[in-house]
C-alpha cells in the first residue's frame, strides 16, 4: 500500500461521564476529511489508547471505519506489550476492512532487540494486514534500531515506520538501510520537514486534530517541490506543535479542541487537565497562531 501525506494521530473524545464520545468522534473525522488529511490513525497514544478497555478500543476503530467509509485511509491502532493482545487487535482491524495497523513497540517490558523483532515477526507471520511498525522510546523505554528495522523489511506486510525517536540521525540511517522498501512516517510535528528532507513521506500528527490544513498545505508544498513554502509553514507550524507537548499528550492537545470548538472531554486517568498557567500558556499560542475557532 501506499502511505503519504498527514495522518492524524485522532483523539479519543469522552462525555462528561466517561465514555467514549461516538457523535464527538464521528464530527472530528468529517473535520479531519474536508481539510483534506490522507488518514486518520485511531487508538494510538494521542487516543488514549492505555486506559480503553480491549471492547472500547475496538469500538473506537470500528466507528472510525463506518464513518470514514473508504474516502481515507484509516491505521488502526493494534499495538501492546503482549503480543498475544497486538494479534487480537490486528485481527479485529483487518476483519472490520482497515486498510493498516499501528503497533508500537512493547512499552515496559524493555525487550532485547532480539524481542523486537520476534514480537512482530510473530504478528506479521499471523495476520496478514499492512502493518506500521512504531518507535517512540520516551513513552516505551525501548528504542528500536535501525539495523533491527532493516531486519524487519523482510516481511512484505511491515511497509512503514512511525519514527519518533526525535533522533534524525537515526531516522536517516533506517532510510539509508531500508530504502524505499520501508515509508518512514514522521511521530513527531516538528520534525515532519527534516524527516521529509531525510527520505520520509508522511507524518502521524497530533497537530493536525487542530490544524490539519496547515499540515496539509506543508506536504503539497513539499512535494510540489515549493521548499520554501513548505519551510515557510513548517515555521508556522513549529510553535502550535511544540504546545502540543507543553505537558503530556494528550492533555494539550484535547485542551486546544475543546477550546476550539471540536469535541475531546475529559482525559482519562492517570492523566489530568493542564495545569492554569500552562494552559494559559497554551492558549496564548493558539490566539497568536491565528487558528480559528469553529462556528
Amino acid at each position: 500500500m501506499t502511505l503519504q501525506g498527514c495522518y492524524v494521530a485522532i483523539a479519543t473524545p469522552f462525555t462528561n461521564d466517561g465514555l467514549v464520545n461516538e457523535a464527538g468522534l464521528r464530527s472530528n473525522i468529517e473535520f479531519l476529511i474536508e481539510n483534506g488529511v490522507a488518514g486518520i490513525v485511531p487508538c494510538g497514544t494521542t487516543g488514549e489508547s492505555a486506559t480503553l478497555s480491549w471492547e472500547e478500543h475496538n469500538r473506537v476503530v470500528d466507528i472510525a471505519l463506518d464513518q470514514v467509509k473508504g474516502r481515507i485511509q484509516v491505521i488502526a491502532g493494534a499495538g501492546s506489550n503482549n503480543t498475544h493482545e497486538s494479534i487480537e487487535a490486528a485481527v479485529h482491524a483487518k476483519e472490520k476492512g482497515a486498510q493498516a495497523i499501528l503497533c508500537i513497540t512493547p512499552y515496559y517490558n524493555k525487550p532485547t532487540q532480539e524481542g523486537l523483532f520476534q514480537h512482530y515477526k510473530q504478528i506479521a507471520s499471523t495476520v496478514d494486514i499492512p502493518m506500521v511498525l512504531y518507535n517512540v522510546p520516551g513513552r516505551t523505554g525501548v528504542n528500536m534500531l535501525p539495523k533491527t528495522v532493516e531486519r524487519l523489511c523482510e516481511f512484505k506486510s511491515i511497509v512503514a515506520l512511525k519514527e519518533a525517536s526525535g533522533n534524525v540521525q537515526q531516522i536517516s540511517e533506517i532510510h539509508r538501510r531500508c530504502g524505499d522498501r520501508l515509508t518512514i512516517l514522521s511521530g513527531d510535528d516538528a520534525l515532519t520537514l527534516p524527516i521529509l528532507a531525510c527520505g520520509g513521506k508522511g507524518v502521524i500528527s497530533v497537530v493536525a486534530n487542530i490544524w490539519p490544513q496547515k499540515m496539509v498545505a506543508l506536504f503539497n508544498a513539499f512535494f510540489a517541490g515549493d521548499m520554501a513554502g513548505a519551510l515557510a509553514i513548517h515555521e508556522e507550524l513549529l510553535p502550535v506543535s511544540n504546545a502540543m507537548f507543553f505537558e503530556t499528550s494528550p492533555g494539550p492537545v484535547k485542551t486546544a479542541m475543546n477550546y476550539l470548538g471540536l469535541a475531546a472531554g475529559p482525559l482519562r486517568l492517570p492523566l489530568v487537565e493542564m495545569e492554569s498557567d500552562t494552559r494559559e500558556k497554551l492558549l496564548s499560542v493558539l490566539k497568536q497562531s491565528g487558528i480559528k475557532q469553529l462556528s
